[in-house]
């Protein structure tokens, strides 16, 4: 999908020939946002530099993220590495309210309260249960798409985490539970290929090492007052 018009989106498919890359389908809309077709293509994920896309591409139902530029270059590898901040891209933002109107203790105070209690899904739910699906179809130990959470959660506030992933029935490679560290050395040791958060700080920070994509979703992305 892009605003290119066909004609300059021509190099485009010129590109998906030349590497051999099994795609047929696009949409170049001449400098409008494309984002109207992601339902029609049946679109599971939406990435742009252009945030006013990203923002309708979310508030109509997809998983969206804006791409920041940076991050070194890995090692040629047969995996694809993605990794998730938890609240607001996998989960809603409902614990990061109670975090940011309460504070640390009101957090931690809720989340045990709510430990059984399944949080509702965020705008990546969709997208990481359609990874799921990829990944079934190859053996656990052979297979070419490895997902991490990196969150700024730690116990007790891992239970509720863990205890919604088996609900929706959704697996999850990695967790990693950093209570506050800063993520960019475990994105490094993860070896993410790229990374989704929806706090603007901690994607200035991750994009020193791993392509990025801010998800502007949630409290952290509401105009203040």
């Amino acid at each position: 999908m892009s605003r290119n018009s066909a004609d300059t989106g021509l190099r485009v498919f010129n590109s998906i020939h030349h590497y051999g890359l099994a795609i047929s389908r696009a949409a170049f809309v001449g400098g409008r946002s494309p984002y109207p077709y992601l339902k029609a293509f049946g679109c599971d994920l939406f990435l742009s530099t252009h945030a006013e896309d990203v923002r309708s591409a979310l508030d109509a139902g997809f998983a969206a993220a804006t791409i920041l530029s940076g991050g070194a270059s890995r090692a040629a590898s047969e995996e694809l590495r993605i990794a998730f901040d938890g609240d607001a891209v996998i989960f809603s933002d409902e614990s990061e309210r109670v975090y940011q109107s309460g504070g640390l203790e009101a957090f931690q105070a809720k989340e045990r309260e709510s430990a059984r209690e399944p949080l509702r899904g965020g705008p990546f739910k969709g997208f990481l249960a359609a990874l799921n699906l990829l990944q079934r179809e190859f053996p656990d130990d052979d297979c070419p798409i490895r997902t991490a959470l990196v969150t700024a959660r730690s116990a007790p506030a891992h239970e509720r985490v863990i205890r919604t992933l088996r609900e929706w029935d959704i697996r999850l490679d990695e967790s990693l539970f950093l209570g506050g560290l800063t993520k960019s050395a475990f994105l490094e040791a993860f070896a993410a290929d790229v990374f989704f958060d929806d706090q603007a700080g901690h994607c200035e920070l991750a994009r020193e090492v791993v392509a990025t994509g801010h998800v502007p979703h949630g409290i952290s992305n509401e105009p203040s007052i």
